[in-house]
């Protein structure tokens, strides 16, 4: 009889998670990859390439770190995210559909700002290489906010699963755009380097525009839904407005629709969740990353001044780095629907703490390429986890009603405490005179705010999947 009871139960969860893994076959997961994979491309330009640039070119840690500040627009993309929920683009709109049409406007953006760059010496046009890296960011936080909401709108309401593997997907897309990205820029910058190509920087760029073009050819095989509820919604929102300010005319209906495209979606938010809670959401997201950005934006200079070639970078920190955080992802994916998002949350929460530890050990060891395989392996498990569970989080508290504006509102507070913050890295490791154990060892307490702010409402948040 014991056996009998174990035999089935071992048959259900075996079952039940056969059935979560088979999620992943829906098309639409295939959509999501490419839209994730154009959504972490840029990063590569702006991230890495840029840093590895810089600190070739023999500039600062802390010049290095504050150039990072350029990553401070995707806090504030939340701003324009109406406009773009609204406005549509002449030609492109009617010819490619709302969100594709602003997809493919920012990613010509990018890339002639990648023509620009591979005209400009660091050394001697310093601020005009940070102005177009700025542009690359607009254009890029202006693209996420369209690319997250298409993603959303491709899975329904009430597909509770298939949202958290639309997350999985999505992260997935977004680090083969990055890491594959890196691999690619990495080695052709050094393929560049040994062939004595004197800029060669700014030759790899060019390269990297082509795959600006690639990802753009394969946008056009995204389907976008055709949806005039979120519209009907929306007027309904500034005919309710309208009404509070008189008599019908063109300044009463001009004033609501302001009013609706900027001030209805925060008000929606706060209505959901109420005060107290939506506070509580607000600071986890502030917080949850930070530790990982202050590692993040150091890693390459730390890879670098430990002794590791941009070969060595490639392969362990991209190429191992991508293959990991795939199979990691799928499984925080398939994680967070039989556990709920905010479980995964806490323990993405707690390795992202551990394996920090792993870069202060090897800081203090010394160079070694099997630690430091070791310790970009647990990075990327633990990351993967953060951002699927994180991911999955906010696309399920957003109104979709206001999709674009609510999904980066969300995201843009994810961003702002890693990028303004963690913008003073290289300014930390400075002021540790070069200390990266500690350093490391102070990313890891990071943590631990964010996860706090969540155990306090982690009972009292409105989402269909915890």
């Amino acid at each position: 009889m014991i056996y009998d009871f174990f035999g089935f139960f071992i048959m259900i969860v075996k079952q039940n998670w056969i059935e979560s893994i088979l999620v992943f076959k829906d098309i639409r997961m295939l959509r999501i990859l490419l839209l994730g994979a154009i959504s972490g491309f840029p990063w590569v330009l702006i991230a890495s390439s840029l840093s590895l640039w810089l600190k070739e070119e023999g500039l600062s840690r802390s010049t290095i770190g504050w150039a990072g500040l350029i990553f401070g627009v995707y806090a504030f993309n939340y701003l324009w995210a109406p406009i773009i929920d609204r406005i549509q683009i002449p030609l492109l709109t009617k010819k490619l559909g709302h969100r594709r049409g602003w997809i493919v406007l920012m990613q010509v953006a990018i890339l002639l700002s990648l023509l620009v760059w591979s005209f400009i010496n660091p050394t001697q046009n310093l601020t005009l290489l940070i102005f177009v890296g700025l542009i690359i960011a607009i254009a890029s936080a202006t693209q996420d906010i369209t690319v997250d909401a298409l993603r959303i709108e491709q899975i329904n309401q009430n597909e509770g699963k298939a949202m958290a593997a639309g997350a999985a997907i999505a992260v997935v897309g977004w680090w083969t755009g990055y890491k594959l990205g890196g691999v690619i820029a990495l080695f052709t910058a050094e393929y560049f380097e040994k062939i004595n190509v004197a800029d060669y920087w700014q030759a790899t760029f060019l390269v990297l525009g082509v795959v600006i073009i690639l990802m753009n050819i394969g946008l056009m095989f995204i389907n976008e839904p055709i949806e005039t509820d979120r519209q009907t919604k929306q007027n309904e929102t500034d005919k309710i407005i309208a009404g509070k300010f008189g008599p019908s005319n063109f300044i009463t209906k001009f004033l609501a629709y302001v009013a609706g495209t900027l001030g209805g979606p925060i008000v929606s938010f706060f209505k959901k969740n109420g005060f107290a809670i939506a506070l509580g959401i607000l600071g986890f997201v502030f917080l949850f990353k930070i530790g990982e950005a202050f590692l993040g934006r150091m890693s390459i200079v730390f890879y670098k001044e430990i002794g590791f070639s941009k070969g060595q970078i490639a392969i362990y920190s991209k190429g191992l780095g991508w293959i990991t955080t795939v199979v990691f992802t799928l499984l925080g994916g398939v994680m967070a629907m039989r556990t709920g998002t905010i479980k995964t949350m806490f323990f993405a929460g707690g390795l992202m703490a551990l394996t920090n530890l792993l870069f202060a050990i090897l800081a203090w060891t010394g160079k070694s390429e099997l630690l430091f395989a070791i310790a970009v392996i647990a990075d990327d498990i633990a990351a993967a986890f953060a951002t699927v569970a994180f991911v999955a989080f906010i696309s399920l508290l957003v109104d979709r009603t206001y999709t674009a504006t609510q999904y980066a509102l969300l995201a843009s507070i994810g961003t702002a405490g890693r990028t303004t913050l963690a913008s003073s890295s290289g300014a930390l490791v400075d002021w540790l005179n070069g200390d990266w154990g500690i350093f490391f060892i102070l990313t890891t307490i990071m943590v631990i705010p964010s996860l706090s702010c969540l155990w306090l409402i982690r009972n009292k948040i409105k989402i269909s999947a915890k």
